[in-house]
């Protein structure tokens, strides 16, 4: 349990108490405001990042619109149409460094021999393979809907060939590892779509 002391002026309470009292003239987001006003916004937020970000909005919110990662994405962002499909996985990758840097709470990884950092893991599973598994094994967390990408496979990787295409390895830029197992697995499953947009090629 939190027990974290909070100072507040005798005239900012009076003033809040004569507020929240004039019920029903005071609206919820009143109720907020007057609260955030007295007692800071910071007090009201979630202590958990995952109960902060749950959205790319929230991530935006968290880091500040004054972010670089949040300005290079609202003026990539300004200067595209919107049906350019070319630049989906490009959209994707600003968001994915915005969502991740702001999961990671001011984590930055150092790229020491004893550091660990994570990422999301995906992969591709044909039709066939799928029939072979049960439905228990099926709804245990290993398939996500990747929304529009959503063909005869479930699920998404990133593949790369060497001599032949039964070769495949994920990579991921530094950019968007996590501090922790616990995150990864939340910004893969949370942001499925983003990351679908990331490494896979919408069909047409």
């Amino acid at each position: 349990m939190n027990n974290e002391i909070i100072e507040v002026k005798r005239d900012d309470l009076r003033e809040l108490y004569q507020v929240l009292t004039n019920y029903p003239a005071i609206s919820k987001e009143q109720v907020k405001n007057e609260m955030h006003k007295v007692f800071g916004e910071d007090t009201f937020k979630p202590k958990d990042i995952m109960e902060r970000v749950k959205t790319f909005e929230d991530a935006c919110r968290e880091l500040g619109e004054d972010h670089p990662f949040v300005r290079a994405y609202n003026g990539y962002a300004s200067n595209i149409h919107e049906d350019n499909k070319n630049d989906t996985d490009i959209l994707a990758y600003l968001k994915l460094r915005i969502i991740c840097t702001a999961l990671n709470e001011g984590w930055e990884p150092q790229f020491t021999e004893d550091e660990w950092r994570y990422y999301p893991w995906f992969i591709l599973w044909t039709e066939d393979e799928l029939s072979e598994k049960s439905d228990e094994w099926k709804t245990d967390r290993h398939l996500i809907s990747t929304g529009k990408h959503q063909t005869g496979y479930a699920g998404l990787a990133s593949a790369g060939s060497n001599s032949a295409p039964s070769l495949t390895t994920a990579y991921f830029g530094s950019r968007l590892c996590l501090k922790s197992n616990t995150l990864a697995v939340y910004c893969g499953k949370q942001f499925i779509n983003i990351w679908a947009d990331f490494c896979l090629i919408r069909k047409k």
